[in-house]
């Protein structure tokens, strides 16, 4: 029997994601059965379950992936490039909305979930306060306001962004206001 490389096993991981990220934009958790995920992925549940132990640690690992990707062009770039990101990406399967609204309601209504998830959450503010920490150092930001009320702020701006978005509201005249936002923290 051929050995399977490690690669090959980190690429079709990767494809069962991306095809339950598509499934879960569009579905939501709930609306995400197995059927479903088999037929976003191409793949059977066995497949699908031999690399996650169920739906929920596939939508956690999901959650995840897009979490450290957030946390990369925060660091890169700064939490309001994220809010550039959502702005500028089609609002579709394959954009980080879908997972970040699943995520967000699930915060609301599962406690075992927002446990696990304190984690990656403590993550992106770490990222956020990090940036805003080096750029305190380089002058770039206000002095006049903590880098902690500062992170929040942006924080705050995101999660506003993402209701925004959630609701179907128009986001084509949202780049004024986030130059307004970047504007607000910078020196």
């Amino acid at each position: 029997m051929p050995r399977v490389s490690t690669d090959q096993l980190a690429a079709r991981r990767q494809e069962i994601l991306d095809g339950a990220r598509t499934c879960f934009a569009r579905h939501g958790y709930e609306g995400a059965t197995v059927r479903r995920l088999e037929q976003s992925t191409g793949l059977s549940r066995g497949a699908i379950f031999h690399y996650f132990r169920d739906k929920d640690a596939l939508f956690l690992a999901l959650a995840e992936q897009d979490a450290e990707r957030m946390a990369d062009v925060v660091a890169a770039d700064g939490l309001v490039q994220v809010m550039r990101n959502l702005l500028t990406d089609p609002v579709d399967e394959r954009s980080w909305l879908g997972t970040r609204l699943e995520v967000s309601r699930r915060l609301r209504t599962e406690p075992e979930f927002r446990e696990r998830w304190s984690a990656h959450s403590a993550a992106l503010t770490r990222a956020t306060r990090a940036r805003l920490e080096r750029q305190a150092r380089a002058g770039a930001v206000r002095d006049d306001v903590p880098v902690a009320v500062l992170a929040q702020y942006l924080e705050l701006v995101m999660e506003g962004l993402v209701s925004h978005l959630a609701m179907g509201l128009s986001a084509d005249d949202l780049g004024p206001v986030l130059d307004l936002v970047e504007a607000a923290v910078r020196r």
